[in-house]
């Protein structure tokens, strides 16, 4: 595998955004005054793993090479960061000093065909590296196989479809590699395997355990459970506007288990997006769809992504599944202006000096809001002190053209204390509202092939166009409330996921009068 008495090459991968490019670690010793480089573009934790490898040779009864050595991260100019380097050039090291010597005419002389993955104690042990899940899906695809730490083996098997070995020393990856004690190859995990608890979705226990969260639990709001609901079946965003404690938080975290399993496609994407980030991947979460809830505090290179390292943001991790806003107000107007582009495109593009890369963004974003700066406009109780000009402000924090891209505005009043006690009337249960939406989203489907919300200009116009009440109703809401162009193509979209919650194949005019219903600001604001 070009080895000379005193060069070796072993291959690894690094991680650039949402790729994990092949990187040759080669590793030439040489004669001369002690000295030991690492180049290649190495960031500083690749730079000290020089003080790992050192320590984990002598520790594991290997002598240190004097002389110069030299490791070279090739190709040279792709930025290296993360401890999973000091595997391969351990290994390397090894090889070229000839400490370990590779069998002639063995499956194991071939390096081209088997990656090393890993980062090294003193001792010599080997500690699970992030990111590993996007190196294994890259591997597959080239029909490499992979030799990763022990504590990271769920996360390779997840995607891959070689064969993955698990070491937990640097000493079990040197009897494998010179033949003495093969390691077992581990039998990748089929998505179906892998996922069971998500393929029967809403049957089962959340991510992280816990009670598993039902929308029967939910007491009254009726309308807005119906605007859950037919967000869920269209992929439609929504904001809620009502008093403190009145129960948007909860309906949103009803959310995730209302909307159908993820496809394996899907769940693969989430998984790299989430291995890729700086919480790093659960595999307990392999499956689920994301529900993600940042603090109004969040900067915006949290919420859209960026750093020095160009992360994935909240609007990436949530793809394919939730970003709930509390208290949308509070945010602030540059991190909510960010919002505008990624709810349209379902993609963000996160650029520093240095880099460049795209990252999925095809969340649903569900807000939840106060009616003025107390929370009681409109209370039975008349408590509120908000001046009209308060109110106006506290509003106007969320812009126009934001508002404009939220296909629903909810109300959700206050709950009345008589509805607490209506036990026998628990409404729909999350079972029920889940079957409903999975049935709608089939038509969508098989219709149009993308959900409702995603439809652009002229797909509209093809799928959505509502039949002669129907479009008088429009005509009339659009004179009456000076609904945006861009509002009324939601408007168009939200009757249609109504007409296929109801399977109904004609948009009618009662789905465009639910659906103008939907936008209660707009009617606020005229």
């Amino acid at each position: 595998p070009g080895m000379a008495m005193s060069f070796a090459r072993v291959p690894c991968r690094a991680q650039v955004g949402l790729h994990a490019p092949l990187v040759h670690v080669e590793v030439s010793l040489g004669s001369g005054l002690p000295a030991f480089f690492i180049v290649g573009l190495p960031a500083t934790v690749v730079k000290e793993s020089k003080e790992r490898v050192r320590s984990a040779l002598l520790n594991s009864n290997f002598e240190f090479p004097a002389g110069r050595i030299t490791v070279n991260l090739a190709p040279a100019d792709l930025p290296k960061e993360g401890g999973r380097f000091d595997l391969p050039i351990a290994l390397g090291i090894l090889i070229a000093s000839e400490q370990i010597r590779i069998p002639a005419g063995s499956g194991h002389s071939d390096f081209g065909l088997c990656e090393f993955y890993g980062e090294l104690g003193l001792s010599g042990e080997l500690r699970p590296t992030r990111g590993l899940l996007l190196a294994a899906a890259h591997a597959s695809r080239h029909g490499h196989e992979l030799l990763v730490p022990r504590a990271s083996v769920q996360e390779a098997l997840a995607v891959a479809r070689t064969p993955v070995r698990a070491a937990d020393h640097l000493l079990e990856v040197c009897a494998h590699v010179e033949g003495k004690v093969p390691l077992e190859p581990l039998t990748p995990c089929s998505y179906s395997e892998q996922s069971t608890l998500a393929s029967f979705g809403h049957a089962l226990a959340p991510p992280g355990g816990g009670a598993r969260l039902d929308l029967c639990d939910v007491k009254g709001q009726h309308h807005a459970k119906r605007a859950l609901v037919i967000a869920a079946a269209g992929a439609h965003s929504l904001v809620m506007i009502g008093p403190p404690g009145s129960g948007k938080s909860m309906l949103a975290q009803r959310l995730p288990d209302i909307l159908p399993p993820l496809t394996e496609p899907e769940a693969l994407e989430v998984a790299s997006i989430a291995s890729v980030s700086t919480g790093g991947f659960n595999i307990n979460n392999f499956g689920h769809r994301p529900f993600r809830s940042p603090h109004h505090t969040a900067s915006g290179a949290a919420l859209v992504g960026g750093g020095s390292r160009a992360r994935p943001g909240e609007i990436s991790l949530a793809h394919h599944g939730v970003l709930f806003l509390d208290e949308l107000p509070e945010f602030g107007r540059r991190v909510l202006e960010a919002l505008r582009e990624p709810l349209e495109a379902g993609v963000v593009a996160v650029s520093r000096a240095a880099f460049q890369t795209q990252y999925p963004a095809a969340f649903q974003l569900i807000a939840a809001m106060n009616p003025c700066p107390c929370g009681r406009q409109g209370d039975p109780s008349g408590n509120c002190s908000c001046t009209p000009a308060e109110v106006q402000r506290y509003r106007s924090r969320i812009s126009g053209p934001l508002l404009d891209r939220i296909d629903m505005h909810v109300e959700v009043p206050r709950v009345e204390m008589s509805e607490f006690d209506q036990d026998l009337e628990r409404g729909e249960s999350t079972a029920n509202a889940a079957a409903r939406v999975t049935r709608a989203r089939a038509i969508q489907l098989t219709r149009q092939g993308v959900c409702n919300s995603r439809l652009g200009d002229a797909q509209v116009e093809r799928w959505c166009t509502p039949d002669k009440p129907g479009r008088g109703v429009l005509e009339l809401a659009i004179k009456r409330l000076g609904f945006s162009a861009r509002a009324r193509a939601r408007i168009l979209k939200l009757a249609r996921t109504i007409a296929d919650l109801d399977c109904d194949g004609v948009i009618t005019a009662s789905h465009v009068s639910q659906a103008v219903m939907l936008r209660y600001l707009d009617r606020e604001l005229s």
